[in-house]
């Protein structure tokens, strides 16, 4: 025999609980006592039994024993029940109301008879509280030993407030079978399955500008949610356009932000600007990543072009982006300028304190400097906006131009459309409107924006 509780435990509304599920909350009064004759230990539960004490609120002495076989009843109780008992899982605790406190039980997954023995509820129940200069009121032994399961019974009553118990119990109907159990968690999981995938759709609705996307737009990649800010009806357009026009809208992004980062004047840009028109591989340096920047750098005849950032439009507070909701988690931005025009943009020191300022804007950006592949080049500067972007900040419009390029030689045409055009979209800035107008001329006509949904 071991003795994992003994001396005394807080009980919260005279009630004090076995339990073995981590996952389930714990039945109330009706469904723990259902179809029973014995109303001071409920094992309706499966894995769960609810001991109902005389004292309200208070310690009171408990016991709990774990034997190898039933142990003589002892005539000192007054009160005294025997129910059947199969723990869940192997992790068995008594866990005061509330979850206030709990005392591991290590019970075997096997069925146990259980034997909850009382003695002092009376005196406890009229007293109703206990403090803690007070003498104990009631105590409670809970036995466990290994049996077959058998109905519950009344073994000894003596107190009014068994009694009382005892008569509620059986006013109770009987619990459900396994099989209606089964039935109703069925229910109950189809349920909050339907419930979850309505909110998922519901979610991408919003998301999408009030429209599922197709599968083609849910696992092309890529700057599609970036995109997506700005104007959600366009990717659908896109989408719903087939390759043929898909790869034109590519072609013509890289162009537009070569134009407006005035890089068409360049050999090496306008060769494979030409790559593009005739569907021919990138030529050098759009083929390796590194040359293509280090290219950028070294060229003395790039323009130093700025543009502010560009900023999609407000939507409605039901349709705000998710990166909206993670504004303000990053606060280490200045306003910063990348590329060439870096060289007059005046340097971001410390405050006068010696600690970092902290940025005014709705924003915050976290830059990540990758290590050049050149010791003699400037270092890149990669940014990810989280938030609405500050369009005070200045971009280098060539930077931004060249992204597009290699995005429009993309093997996936949609991918090549809706990452040229972004790319197109932060070259632009500011002027975005005017680009994405010249894109839609591409697509169907655009369609009546959908009717808002209210929900009360």
């Amino acid at each position: 025999m071991r003795r994992p509780v003994e001396g005394e435990v807080h009980v919260h509304y005279g009630q004090i609980y076995v339990e073995s599920d981590s996952d389930d909350h714990g039945p109330g009064l009706a469904e723990a006592f259902a179809g029973q004759r014995a109303g001071l230990c409920g094992a309706a539960t499966p894995g769960f039994l609810w001991l109902n004490t005389g004292l309200h609120t208070g310690d009171v002495g408990f016991t709990v024993e774990v034997r190898d076989q039933a142990p003589p009843l002892d005539p000192a109780w007054e009160d005294v029940v025997e129910v059947s008992f199969r723990p869940a899982s192997a992790q068995s605790a008594l866990v005061q109301w509330a979850g206030e406190d709990s005392w591991d039980l290590d019970l075997e997954e096997t069925d146990h008879r259980v034997r909850y023995c009382a003695s002092g509820m009376d005196r406890a129940s009229e007293t109703d509280t206990r403090s803690a200069d007070e003498p104990q009121l009631d105590r409670y032994l809970l036995q466990f030993w290994p049996a077959p399961p058998e109905p519950d019974r009344v073994l000894k009553e003596t107190s009014r407030t068994a009694a009382y118990w005892h008569r509620y119990v059986r006013t109770l109907p009987p619990p459900p079978t396994p099989a209606e159990r089964a039935e109703t968690a069925r229910r109950e999981r189809l349920a909050r399955e339907t419930e979850e995938r309505e909110q998922r759709l519901a979610h991408e609705r919003r998301q999408w500008g009030g429209r599922l996307p197709s599968d083609a737009l849910r696992t092309v990649g890529g700057n599609v949610s970036g995109l997506r800010d700005f104007d959600p009806a366009l990717l659908h357009a896109i989408d719903a356009a087939g390759p043929a026009t898909q790869r034109a809208v590519a072609r013509f992004a890289a162009r537009r932000a070569c134009e407006a980062a005035g890089l068409t004047a360049l050999d090496w840009v306008a060769h494979a600007l030409t790559a593009l028109a005739e569907d021919r591989p990138l030529p050098p340096p759009f083929d390796d990543d590194a040359s293509m920047w280090h290219v950028l750098a070294s060229d003395p005849d790039v323009p130093d072009r700025t543009v502010g950032r560009a900023v999609p439009p407000e939507r409605p507070p039901s349709e705000s982006a998710d990166s909206a909701l993670m504004s303000g988690l990053f606060q280490t931005a200045a306003p910063f300028v990348v590329g060439p025009a870096a060289a007059f943009e005046e340097p971001h020191d410390a405050s006068p304190s010696g600690e970092e300022p902290q940025d005014p804007s709705p924003s915050g950006e976290e830059w990540q400097v990758p290590p050049p592949s050149d010791s003699a080049l400037s270092p890149l500067v990669a940014m990810l906006t989280i938030g609405r972007p500050d369009p005070s900040l200045r971009i280098s419009q060539p930077h931004m131009a060249l992204p597009a390029v290699t995005a429009a030689a993309d093997p996936d045409p949609l991918r090549a459309a809706l990452d040229a055009v972004y790319a197109a979209v932060v070259t632009y800035g500011e002027d975005h409107p005017a680009l994405l107008a010249e894109v839609w001329s591409f697509c169907e006509e655009r369609p009546a924006p959908p009717v808002p949904r209210f929900t009360p």
